[in-house]
């Protein structure tokens, strides 16, 4: 099979590999549509995770099963799937612990173009396809639930670890599609004033659509100050969906003794962020750090696939860039390498 691959660091090209094949709990499945994602960018240009060689890239899609194991029992050719980008193993001690994200440690139910081939092939695989595969429900477009696999989920368990409450003020810093979905799960939860910081404007109107009060760009001076006059004071929650290491004492100086730093972003260059020891008042504060990898699994795909199914979310603002053939993956990832002003999430259908 052909497939898109991460040559090694800094380098991508089209790869000849065998088909993968299915163990008795597993499913190959051809994708039907796939979106490349900042983190494949990270991942290749940045060096992120390390030196990988021949791997194939990709790990956002939509597919229909071709193959499954004998011990499979909801699922079979045919079927359209939902393909979570975390698929963890849950027989693992970690995942009963309720971390299936970190199932064989750190970060490892994240195995699409980590430790295995990802989703930028003809065919890919996916374990324990009971646990891992949800069914596309009907009347949800096929581009549209390709969202499902990751974008929508990162950013909900952005506004899900920060505990939104009814009336909260919550800051959301980047505005990528991530982070206009953690816009989206904040307003969900019931928060009163949504900060979001970016300044493109395709970002800032969706943005807008999806629940931001105030929209703040660094352009116009640093957002500590401009939150802070704004709201008269700090906010309760912060959600770090884009940035650098930076972004970390920024969140730390804007939110109150008390409230919650959620981290989504993944940060794919640095060594350290800082917290201040004052700012966090001297290691008293109650302000808590949480760095979240998105969860995977057939039931939190099951769940928010409802919120399209019946017009809770609607997710075509943030598909600005359409492309149609296989062939057209190494075209849409360079749109997420160079980030044009126009972009926030381009998806690829066969």
């Amino acid at each position: 099979m052909k497939g898109l691959a991460m040559l090694k660091i800094g380098s991508i090209g089209w790869i000849e590999k065998e088909k993968p094949a299915a163990g008795p709990m597993d499913a190959i499945v051809r994708p039907l549509a796939v979106a490349p994602c900042t983190s494949d960018v990270h991942t290749v240009w940045e060096g992120a995770i390390g030196e990988r060689s021949e791997l194939i890239l990709g790990h956002e899609a939509l597919g229909e099963v071709v193959e499954v194991g004998n011990l499979v029992r909801d699922f079979k050719p045919g079927d359209k799937v939902i393909v979570p980008a975390i698929t963890p193993d849950w027989h693992t001690v970690a995942s009963q612990l309720g971390f299936s994200q970190h199932d064989s440690g750190m970060l490892g139910g994240w195995k699409f173009s980590n430790t295995k081939d990802g989703v930028f092939g003809e065919f890919f695989h996916v374990n324990q396809a009971d646990g891992n595969l949800a069914h596309l429900p009907d009347g949800v477009a096929i581009e549209d639930a390709v969202m499902l696999s990751d974008m929508i989920p990162t950013g909900f368990h952005g506004a899900n670890n920060a505990e939104v409450a009814y009336g909260d003020t919550v800051a959301v810093i980047g505005i990528g599609p991530v982070g206009l979905m953690a816009v989206a799960g904040t307003n969900m939860r019931g928060a009163g004033r949504i900060f979001a910081v970016g300044s493109r404007q395709v970002c800032v109107d969706a943005a807008k659509f999806y629940g931001a009060t105030d929209v703040l760009s660094y352009k116009d001076g640093a957002i500590e100050k401009q939150i802070l006059e704004l709201n008269r004071g700090q906010v309760d929650k912060v959600i770090i969906a884009g940035g650098d290491m930076e972004t970390f004492e920024q969140a730390l100086a804007i939110v109150r003794p008390g409230g919650i730093i959620s981290n989504v972003n993944y940060l794919g260059a640095g060594d350290y962020f800082k917290v201040d020891r004052v700012g966090w008042g001297f290691g008293m504060s109650h302000i808590k750090y949480v760095g979240g990898l998105m969860p995977g699994g057939r039931q939190n795909m099951e769940y928010l696939a409802r919120l399209l199914k019946y017009g809770k979310l609607d997710v075509k603002p943030l598909l600005t860039h359409r492309y149609k053939g296989f062939d057209k993956i190494e075209e849409a990832l360079g749109l997420m390498k160079n980030k044009p002003r126009d972009l926030i999430k381009p998806v690829v259908t066969m």
